[in-house]
């Protein structure tokens, strides 16, 4: 009988292990996966530091380092302390009174020059701001704006792209930030300067196929296949630096994650190859010690395109082609601390992108900060 109900009770135990492995496999199966991202308490230090450090170079008229592009950087700060729940500092009141004195007749929302790349991160600014729909006619006047500059040649290979003042030398950089200003402006995924985009950057990316007959994604190598390169156009420059010895183009780090972003921002199939082969090379090349390809350069530029691209992916704990997971937010946000000043700047000491004006770097290392609160 006392072994009857030894044999019992270890029946049971047995039977209780086995529904806590059956929930931990099935019921809950991110159990044991650190989906760690960082709380806004660990945040708010670095955010504050940046704040003061900002307002030590925001000119009296709301302007953050208007020489380097007019409206640009205030844009980027304006957008990124909004995210980060600081829409009612000063400097973000300041920087969006700026920001509506440089709205052009146009629609257009830039100083002379820059046209696309300025109006789009101001677009993106007064988007994060448009309470009670206060900023609808600036946003609406903006995507029409936009939209003119896009490349309207159907017999060019640069067809669908967008350059920093529009249809001149159309580059991957400017055309995603194109393709997410009018995402999140509302544009539906399906609008024809949507799809023409799509069709330019995939003629950026180091895959032949049916969407990319560029002689450049032919010649690619196994290390740069399903990459992105800047500019298509350079592969026909035989004094480029990017062009590699099999005559095809390198692809670069943040390339990479702008092309992907753009995919899926605009609804793109996660199966489509254009954009599996995307994630393969990013889990290849997975780094935040450099901007793959291009070292330091454009570094902060890097942090900010990869925590966006890598929120729409939405892999929390991202495996590199190695398998090792990365717990992308926490990883990104322990770079970025390490790397802040005491000042609470962050800057690049690569001149390459302008990044050694600790402003521009440190706008970028807030939007990619905006990225790390967990979930």
């Amino acid at each position: 009988m006392v072994e009857n109900n030894r044999i019992r009770r270890r029946i049971t135990r047995a039977a209780l292990l086995c529904t806590l492995m059956l929930y931990v496999t099935i019921i809950n199966p991110n159990k044991g996966v650190s989906q760690v991202g960082v709380s806004a308490k660990e945040i708010d230090p670095m955010v504050t530091k940046a704040i003061a450090f900002l307002k030590s170079k925001q000119e009296a008229d709301g302007s953050i380092l208007p020489k380097a592009g007019g409206p640009g950087v205030t844009a980027l700060a304006v957008a990124a302390l909004i995210r980060l729940n600081r829409a009612d500092d000063l400097l973000v009141t300041k920087g969006l009174a700026y920001l509506e004195k440089n709205i052009q007749a146009d629609g257009g929302i830039y100083n002379k020059r820059l046209a696309n790349y300025s109006t789009c991160v101001a677009l993106v600014a007064f988007k994060e701001a448009n309470k009670n729909g206060k900023y609808n006619q600036v946003i609406a006047n903006a995507v029409k704006f936009v939209k003119s500059l896009q490349n309207s040649d159907e017999s060019s290979s640069m067809f669908g792209g967008v350059g920093y003042d529009g249809k001149e030398r159309p580059d991957l950089s400017n055309t995603q930030f194109f393709v997410e200003t009018l995402i999140q402006a509302g544009v539906d995924k399906n609008d024809p300067a949507i799809t023409r985009a799509l069709g330019f950057i995939s003629k950026c990316q180091n895959l032949p196929s049916e969407a990319n007959k560029l002689e450049f994604a032919k010649k690619a190598s196994a290390d740069d296949k399903g990459g992105f390169v800047y500019n298509p156009a350079e592969a026909n420059n035989p004094k480029s630096p990017n062009l590699t010895a099999e005559g095809g183009l390198r692809s670069a780090g943040v390339m990479g994650y702008a092309g992907l972003k753009s995919f899926l921002y605009a609804g793109v199939d996660k199966e489509d190859p254009r954009v599996k082969a995307a994630i393969a090379w990013i889990r290849a090349h997975y780094s935040l010690e450099e901007n793959p390809g291009q070292k330091d350069a454009g570094l902060y530029y890097y942090y900010h395109t990869f925590a966006k691209a890598m929120e729409v992916l939405n892999e929390e704990d991202f495996a590199d082609a190695k398998g090792n997971k990365h717990a992308w937010r926490k990883e990104l946000f322990e770079t970025l601390k390490k790397k802040q000043n005491e000042n609470g700047s962050w800057v690049n000491s690569n001149r390459m992108f302008f990044e050694n004006a600790p402003e521009l770097a440190t706008t970028f290392a807030l939007l990619a900060l905006s990225y790390c609160e967990k979930k």
